[in-house]
């Protein structure tokens, strides 16, 4: 009696390649500099308004669904708003006067700068989001060797210490079932929170011991010149990045301008 066996296969998923992803990470860090800095030269809404219609049309670039977009932006959305309260009740009055009591002014002045710094901080998050969204650690720490010039030993450090983030967070789960399972999970929120963040802190003072240790005697620490399993290079698709981030900041800027609305900080 002879039993076929069946052979099944289990394709790899793949994932889909994007423009930014053919894109070095040195230029997307480029790139976020050129979409963030030249917006703290005024504090207007147009300009920042511009900024982040243009990004968020740019989206699909990145390789994100609008649903994934709208997850990784929403700690901006929670904290944005905060930044334009504080400016609401307590920046520079101006205009009409619409309520006074203690420090706090709310006027047209500084309802246009809460407005202003709403929308400044999300289009200052936004550009990271978007470039970063898919950049491997392991890529990233080649291009900022081979590309940017850091030195090797700075950027293994930090490419270890970003793999090591994984771990954190599997060890505090591990923690939270354990306590819980001994019954002492429940109860004291904030204590829970500070003895657990103790213990995750040695966890990572050994685990950074013993990584160090390891990686010196594995030659990683050496001050030889490495050679690298992966080439990073620069293409024809990063000058046009930095290209068209010059753009949008000069279309957001020039915007502003036209509109009346742009005006230096401290004016």
């Amino acid at each position: 009696m002879s039993v076929a066996v069946q052979q099944t296969t289990i394709a790899p998923v793949r994932r889909t390649v994007v423009f930014l992803d053919r894109v070095n990470p040195v230029t997307k860090i480029v790139a976020a500099v050129i979409l963030s800095v030249p917006l703290f030269a005024s504090i207007d809404w147009v300009s920042a308004l511009v900024a982040v219609v243009i990004e968020l049309s740019l989206f699909a670039l990145a390789g994100l669904r609008f649903t994934e977009l709208v997850r990784r932006i929403a700690p901006v959305l929670l904290f944005a708003p905060i930044a334009g309260i504080s400016m609401l009740l307590y920046g520079e009055p101006g205009g009409t006067v619409y309520a006074s009591f203690w420090f706090a002014t709310i006027s047209d002045n500084s309802i246009q700068l809460a407005i202003a710094i709403t929308l400044r901080v999300l289009a200052l998050g936004l550009p990271t989001i978007l470039l970063f969204a898919r950049v491997d650690p392991t890529e990233l720490a080649d291009a900022l060797s081979q590309v940017a010039k850091l030195p090797s030993r700075f950027v293994l450090g930090v490419l270890a210490g970003t793999r090591m983030i994984g771990l954190f967070l599997e060890d505090w789960r591990s923690m939270e079932l354990a306590r819980r399972a001994r019954g002492v999970g429940d109860s004291g929120t904030i204590r829970r929170f500070l003895s657990m963040s103790f213990v995750l802190l040695v966890f990572a003072v050994r685990r950074g011991t013993k990584l160090a240790v390891a990686m010196e005697a594995r030659g990683f620490g050496s001050s030889i010149t490495r050679t690298w399993a992966r080439p990073s290079q620069l293409g024809w698709r990063d000058p046009v990045v930095v290209i068209a981030a010059f753009g949008i900041m000069a279309i957001a800027l020039g915007a502003a301008v036209a509109a009346g609305t742009f005006r230096f900080i401290g004016s």
